[in-house]
């Protein structure tokens, strides 16, 4: 399934993603939550993101691309649950943000949810990381849950929902 967005900067196709593009979306994935490295606890588990790992995902849910130019520029996953669509991992190479892309993959995974008639869509953001929920927020997402990891006694990410039916 191929989905163009086109604006005046730049035309971005979105696209399922296959085998074929595991390198890409590692690559991806890791040049953009490097910058995170440091501000994390715990650690974001991208660090040890692998082919073989993104293989074993896309058995329970599937990878989105976006192109820019023909070129990988962002991906997420999504994976249908019970009652929603669950969005993660959404990342967009440094030099690609603020053009779209981003919001791109979003309303993509958005329309689906639909299209697969789930209300809604679901996501965690770490608090450390305030304006990817800012982001969030912007495009009608509100919190609805704060988790912390195993052995953490602090919130360290919250959970956000969007409603699309």
């Amino acid at each position: 399934m191929h989905y163009a967005q086109c604006n005046t900067m730049n035309h971005i196709i979105i696209q399922e993603a296959s085998e074929a593009d595991i390198p890409a979306i590692v690559a991806i994935t890791q040049a953009a939550f490097a910058e995170y490295s440091d501000r994390l606890d715990p650690p974001s588990s991208v660090r040890d993101e692998t082919a073989e790992k993104v293989l074993a995902k896309l058995a329970e849910g599937r990878a989105v691309l976006a192109l820019v130019g023909g070129a990988p520029a962002g991906t997420v996953y999504y994976s249908p649950r019970e009652g929603y669509v669950y969005l993660g991992r959404l990342a967009v190479l440094p030099e690609r943000r603020g053009q779209g892309v981003g919001a791109a993959l979003i309303a993509y995974v958005e329309r689906r949810a639909a299209e697969l008639g789930l209300p809604l869509v679901r996501l965690g953001v770490r608090v450390a990381l305030p304006h990817l929920r800012a982001m969030y927020e912007r495009l009608g997402y509100r919190v609805y849950e704060e988790r912390r990891h195993p052995g953490y006694a602090v919130t360290t990410f919250v959970m956000m929902e969007k409603d699309i039916l």
